[in-house]
């Protein structure tokens, strides 16, 4: 069965609740994912299923940095038919801080044949370097000289 790119979405916001999706899994074999917001140390692109889950598959204990309670999608159709654009907020508790958070992403996934082909995920670096523990990392990247 072909999913359409608002099922394909739905199976992100699944896999970033943590529900047994692979996100590569949701790759096309040639599919590319972008961060254009990459933090310091993170790939700007990742090229082909196979590097999508290399990189995923070392970062899964990033996971461990906070408890989630709840993961929200809402996804928008554009007047592409492959296009779709998700908004994914999940929140909870941030073991690294100890207090609650909200962290909110935007996706705009391109999805051919059922299989996402293109993705341009769309974080904040710094909610992404405080929900990472990596604030750090990041006062260091924006000091550096150029």
């Amino acid at each position: 069965m072909v999913h359409s790119p608002r099922e394909v979405a739905e199976q992100v916001r699944r896999m970033v609740a943590g529900e047994g999706i692979r996100f590569a899994d949701l790759f096309a074999e040639d599919g590319v994912l972008e961060y254009p917001f990459a933090l310091p140390g993170q790939p700007r692109e990742l090229r082909g299923r196979a590097a999508i889950q290399a990189y995923h598959g070392a970062a899964a204990g990033s996971r461990q940095l906070f408890e989630m309670d709840g993961v929200d999608a809402v996804v928008r159709d554009t007047d592409d038919p492959e296009v779709v654009v998700a908004q994914i907020e999940h929140h909870g508790r941030s073991a690294v801080t100890g207090e609650p958070y909200r962290f909110r992403a935007l996706g705009i996934m391109r999805v051919r044949a059922g299989e996402i082909v293109s993705y341009q995920d769309y974080m904040d670096p710094i909610a992404t370097a405080r929900l990472l523990g990596r604030t750090a990392d990041l006062a260091a990247a924006l000091t550096a000289s150029a």
